[in-house]
């Protein structure tokens, strides 16, 4: 994974009832973990409960964002034919939030895509292309005009069009674990959702911030190109090497381009984005952006964002960072 975080923890000293607690489910199609490390103040079977509670939480949301779960609010939106489909209210929030980042983005953020990546399986080992011809009937109905919302209900003026929030859907459910932590009386705690890092607090077994490292794309060592830290802050990392396959000499990645329906061709391997805790979300969409835009225009927009920092990994694997990322 692109994103490591490094719990290191001094053996002298630590009892064992000051163990964090640490549990892993699947959901989002990756693997999800989350720990508390506050113990001193907790049982080791009440922050269990709690991140069960957390996981729920997951299922929960899984269960509404989904394209590919039938009955989700985002399947029975896709489905409806163009008609009105009541959903919930976080569905309207997500769906608003990325339609705010389209705008941002100039379209490039587009959450009406969900008719062309459904073309495309990068689960396989060995992929294979989209028929062009699909391709092109699917991009005539891109475009996020088409997403009509009164309330709680919510329409595809373009009956043909789909939804899908896969780049930001993750940010979202980190931020409201986060929430979910702090109500449980949480004070240091890391979730990991995929390689979106969201935490509370400082490492209280180091009394220190969390340290993540970053790590070089398509690197077979693990190779850490840099490190930073957190607290109370969100890192999230998109690349063109999570998802992926080769055909001949050419890289077919994840991130797709709304113009052309191909993996977008810019100067960069892979993004994080740095922002305050609560702001999973933006950093999420925020990421997926910079990756479509390019280094030149990607740091050009996160210097103008207040709250937000990016480092870069280029196609050489060159690393470049906004002024304030190692604050």
């Amino acid at each position: 994974m692109f994103l490591l975080l490094f719990c290191i923890i001094a053996q002298a000293g630590c009892s064992a009832a000051a163990e964090p607690v640490s549990k892993q489910s699947f959901y989002f199609d990756t693997v999800c973990q989350i720990t508390v490390y506050d113990m001193e103040e907790m049982s080791t079977e009440r922050a269990e409960s709690v991140i069960d509670d957390a996981f729920s939480l997951c299922k929960s949301y899984e269960r509404l964002f989904s394209r590919t779960i039938e009955g989700t609010d985002i399947d029975r939106i896709n489905r409806a034919n163009g008609e009105w489909t009541e959903v919930s209210e976080e569905t309207v929030s997500l769906l608003r939030t990325g339609l705010q980042y389209s705008a941002l983005s100039g379209g490039r953020f587009a959450i009406t895509i969900g008719g062309v990546s459904k073309l495309w399986d990068f689960h396989e080992e060995e992929g294979t292309l989209p028929d062009d011809r699909d391709l092109t009937e699917a991009l005539l109905h891109v475009g996020d005009d088409k997403v009509e919302i009164e309330g709680n209900r919510v329409r595809l003026s373009d009956s043909s069009s789909e939804i899908d929030l896969g780049a930001i859907a993750k940010g979202y459910v980190a931020d409201r674990i986060n929430d979910l932590l702090l109500t449980k009386g949480i004070t240091s705690a890391m979730i990991d959702l995929g390689g979106n890092l969201s935490c509370i607090g400082e490492n209280v077994l180091r009394k220190a911030p969390f340290s993540v490292g970053i790590e070089l794309p398509f690197s077979d060592r693990r190779e850490i190109v840099e490190t930073t830290d957190l607290a109370d802050e969100t890192i999230v990392t998109s690349g063109i090497y999570e998802r992926c396959f080769t055909i001949g000499d050419t890289l077919y990645h994840h991130v797709l381009d709304p113009k052309t329906g191909y993996p977008v061709l810019t100067d960069l391997q892979g993004v994080s984005i740095k922002g305050e805790k609560g702001h999973s979300a933006d950093c999420d969409a925020l990421s997926t952006i910079c990756l479509l835009l390019g280094k030149e225009e990607g740091t050009k927009l996160i210097e103008g964002l207040p709250g937000f920092e990016a480092l870069f990994i280029d196609a050489d694997g060159e690393i470049s960072m906004t002024e304030g990322f190692q604050e």
